[in-house]
């Protein structure tokens, strides 16, 4: 059977934050993610090379081999970017049915990437963007940032192995940094209260999918080698939260 993919429903920049306050949803192709960002496509590549040396992911409850990352911590108050000491990731059962109650040690982001001064200009500007859609005005953000590579090495790759799911977060942005050699991988998101979704497949270096968590469900097919050679596919994935990360809120 041959593999059908579907074409993202792209968003001017200029569009994106009514877009996501009418469909709780938007999708930049990559012109429109530097245009959001402020910066140049060389810029973003040039942060491409961390993903060739992610460190396995070793809390997969499925025992799989095929997912590699790294995580990080930010505060965005007003232009200020604060990264802050290295803490675990956790979320509830309730958004994570998987690997919910889980203080997860993922290796650190490398201080390259983070000193580069595109990493700061994008904290602000998904920052920025959450208070704008989501009407909350002046305040910190919390951002967390993951850093994945799956791969085909053991047959399948699985992105969302926690399946369609919410992060419990205000904004979501889903950047794909890259693919190679690989099917599958498709996006597809739908109404947390509503029939209506949408399923397409992000191939374009640093297009991205900006949620809003609160309104919609989302999740990844899994990838499968186009060859013998196997592939990949890299993603950076940004939360963005008010009022804390979702650790320090529960307790």
């Amino acid at each position: 059977m041959a593999h059908v993919s579907f074409s993202p429903p792209y968003t001017p920049a200029s569009d994106m934050a009514q877009q996501l306050r009418d469909c709780g949803y938007a999708v930049l192709q990559p012109r429109d993610t530097m245009a959001w960002i402020g910066c140049e496509q060389a810029e973003l590549q040039a942060l491409s090379s961390d993903w060739t040396e992610l460190p396995l992911d070793d809390f997969l409850k499925d025992g799989g081999r095929y997912r590699r990352r790294r995580h990080a911590c930010f505060i965005v108050d007003g232009a200020v970017v604060s990264q802050t000491p290295h803490r675990a990731h956790w979320q509830p059962v309730e958004y994570n049915a998987l690997h919910g109650g889980m203080r997860r040690w993922f290796a650190p982001m490398r201080d390259v990437t983070v000193a580069a001064p595109v990493w700061g200009r994008l904290m602000r500007a998904l920052a920025g963007l959450s208070q704008q859609v989501l009407a909350t005005g002046p305040g910190r953000c919390f951002i967390e940032a993951h850093q994945f590579r799956i791969d085909t090495a053991g047959g399948i790759g699985r992105p969302t192995p926690e399946g369609a799911h919410r992060d419990g977060v205000d904004l979501v942005a889903v950047f794909l940094v890259g693919r190679q050699g690989v099917k599958g991988g498709e996006t597809r998101i739908f109404e947390a209260a509503g029939p209506d979704g949408q399923r397409f497949t992000l191939s374009e270096p640093w297009s991205v999918m900006l949620l809003d968590d609160a309104r919609m469900i989302h999740e990844t097919t899994p990838i499968q080698p186009d060859d013998e050679q196997g592939g990949w596919r890299d993603t950076l994935v940004l939360t963005c939260r008010r009022g804390g990360f979702l650790e320090d809120v529960a307790q």
